[in-house]
C-alpha cells in the first residue's frame, strides 16, 4: 500500500494549542507510517481556503486526506471539492451540518472531531464561581466572532456562572498579542476604572498571558499590583504552556482541551483499513486544571476587586 499522504491545515503558528495540534499530527504520522504536511493560514479564512484549494486542484500536490481546523466557517464548499476529488475530509474543532450529506455518496472517510466547547465554557463558569463566589464582575476575553467555538464557549460559561456575576467582554483572535492589545486598549478608556473587576477569564491561555503582559506594563505600581493579584484563567491547557503557567502562578487555572489532530489521523487510518466510515462526529471531553474540587476548597471566598 502506498504511504498515506495527509494535509493538515491549522489556524496560526502563533498559538500554543495550534502548535500542539501540529505535534500530535506528527506523532500520529510517525506511529501510523503516514506522511503529513502541516500548513498555517495566518488567522486568515480566505488564505486558508485558497491554500487548501491549491492542494485539491493540483494533481501533483493532491493529498489522500485533508484534516482542517477552520479559521472561520466550516468550509462546506471546500469539503465538497475535496471529497469530489477522492480526498478524505475531516473537520477539526468546528460543528458543521454538511457531514451527513457528504457521507451519503463519499468513497472516502468524511467526519468531524471536536472538543466539547460548551463543556469548556461551563467549566470556566464553574471556575468563576470557585474564585469569586456568587457575585462580582469578570473581564472576559473571547475568541474571534466569526468562529462558533467562541460563541459556544461563551454560551457554556454564561449558563454555568453564578447569576449575579456580571461579564464585560473583550475580543481577541487566540494569540497572545490579541489578548495584550485588547486589554491595553480597554485600560486606556476611563470606563475601565468604573468596573469593580474581580477576575479575568480568557477563552484560551495565549490570550490570558497577553492580558497579563498588558497589566504588567501599567505605570501605576499600585494599580498594576492590584490587577496582577486578580485570578486570571484560560483554556487549552497544553502541558508545556497552559498547565506550566498555572504551576508557575502566571495563571490561576485553565481548562484542558486535548489536541485532536492525532486522534483524527487514527480515526482516518482505522476507517481506511476497515473500508468503512469513522463515527460522523466525535466529541472529546475537557477537564479543569487544577480540578474543580481543588479550586472549590475554602480559600477566603471574598476576592479583591478593582
Amino acid at each position: 500500500m502506498t504511504k498515506l499522504n495527509v494535509l493538515v491545515s491549522l489556524i496560526t503558528d502563533e498559538n500554543e494549542y495550534q502548535l500542539e495540534q501540529a505535534a500530535s499530527a506528527q506523532a500520529a504520522a510517525l506511529k501510523l507510517g503516514a506522511s503529513v504536511q502541516i500548513i498555517y493560514s495566518g488567522n486568515d479564512a480566505v488564505q486558508q481556503t485558497q491554500q487548501i484549494l491549491g492542494f485539491i486542484q493540483d494533481p501533483s500536490k493532491r493529498p489522500d486526506a485533508i484534516l482542517a481546523e477552520p479559521v472561520g466557517t466550516g468550509m462546506a464548499q471546500i469539503a465538497k471539492a475535496a471529497v469530489g476529488a477522492g480526498i478524505a475530509w475531516a473537520i477539526i474543532n468546528t460543528d458543521v451540518d454538511y457531514i451527513p450529506q457528504l457521507r451519503q455518496h463519499a468513497l472516502v472517510p468524511v467526519f468531524a472531531i471536536l472538543s466539547d466547547h460548551e463543556a469548556i465554557g461551563k467549566i470556566q463558569g464553574q471556575q468563576i464561581a470557585a474564585f469569586i463566589g456568587e457575585q462580582g464582575c469578570v473581564l472576559y476575553i473571547e475568541g474571534p466572532s466569526g468562529r462558533d467555538v467562541a460563541k459556544v464557549r461563551t454560551k457554556g460559561m454564561l449558563a454555568a456562572k453564578p447569576p449575579r456575576v456580571d461579564v464585560k467582554t473583550l475580543r481577541g483572535d487566540w494569540t497572545q498579542n490579541s489578548g495584550y492589545h485588547a486589554v491595553k486598549s480597554w485600560l486606556s478608556l476611563s470606563t475601565s476604572r468604573q468596573l469593580n473587576v474581580s477576575m479575568v477569564a480568557c477563552q484560551n491561555d495565549d490570550m490570558a498571558i497577553g492580558a497579563r503582559r498588558a497589566f504588567e506594563e501599567l505605570g501605576d505600581l499600585r494599580e498594576r499590583d492590584a490587577w496582577r493579584r486578580l485570578p486570571l484563567t484560560g483554556c487549552d491547557g497544553v502541558p508545556r504552556s497552559g498547565q506550566e503557567w498555572v504551576r508557575q502562578g502566571r495563571l490561576a487555572a485553565t481548562v484542558v482541551s486535548p489536541p485532536l489532530v492525532g486522534d483524527a489521523m487514527q480515526l482516518l487510518v482505522s476507517a481506511l483499513n476497515a473500508g468503512s466510515q469513522p463515527p460522523e462526529r466525535t466529541l472529546v471531553a475537557p477537564n479543569s486544571f487544577p480540578s474543580l474540587k481543588e479550586l472549590q476548597k475554602p480559600r477566603g471566598q471574598a476576592a479583591q476587586t478593582l
